[in-house]
């Protein structure tokens, strides 16, 4: 399927009162086309650094982040913002829903940034709702959901733009076990029956087991 993310020598540090904070250490890793990577390591490792860094939301110290074929460092911040939009799905622990929104103009949202109608926006959104199982919720504000009613909402929003790449940051974090189980079998059938690329950032062995392989982070650098 071919190299889908090359992260090359990537170093990123953070100035904190005055000290330089090394948070990566020459970070050099490919992911495949299709591959569902987990990436974990204590607190404080830079687990979540490298996951903003690949999906374009941070930009490294030095070092290359290249996605299909693009070099992302390389782009300004327009650029970059336009890029994430058409080629990003973005899930995280906290579901980041807008409580005044219903969940199908949740999962509409990220579609007011393409060329779409309005028509083709909400089938769009509409068939996503359909891949997490919540069709008949599409109606029902974020209050008026489970835990991990909204993060299936979360997940389809993410998937709305049939995007190059998904970003899981601990996407079980903040689930009941029942709960987590199915959003891990929902990112497993993304994968299995969608060929999507996820990566995903957990702490969790249950969810790392998930993945097709497991990288570690300990102290900036991949173990």
């Amino acid at each position: 399927m071919g190299v889908l993310i090359a992260v090359e020598g990537v170093k990123k540090t953070f100035q904190r009162g005055g000290f330089e904070v090394k948070v990566l250490d020459g970070i050099d890793v490919q992911i495949p086309r299709g591959a569902f990577m987990a990436l974990m390591g204590p607190s404080g490792s830079g687990k979540t650094t490298l996951l903003n860094l690949i999906a374009g939301i941070d930009h490294p110290t030095a070092g290359r982040v290249v996605v299909d074929g693009t070099d992302i460092t390389a782009l300004s911040e327009r650029e970059l913002t336009a890029w994430r939009a058409a080629h990003v799905g973005f899930i995280f622990q906290l579901y980041h829903l807008i409580p005044v929104l219903t969940a199908l103009e949740n999962v509409e949202l990220p579609l007011t940034l393409t060329k779409l109608s309005k028509r083709e926006r909400r089938g769009h959104a509409l068939t996503a709702l359909k891949v997490v199982g919540l069709a008949d919720r599409a109606d029902h504000y974020p209050r008026q959901l489970s835990g991990g009613q909204e993060q299936r909402v979360a997940i389809a929003r993410a998937i709305a733009t049939d995007p190059t790449l998904i970003v899981a940051d601990e996407p079980t974090g903040d689930l009941d076990a029942h709960s987590a189980e199915e959003i891990l079998d929902l990112l497993g059938r993304l994968h299995a029956e969608f060929h999507k690329t996820i990566v995903m950032v957990t702490h969790d062995p249950r969810a790392a087991a998930r993945a097709e392989v497991t990288r570690r982070l300990d102290k900036g650098v991949l173990v």
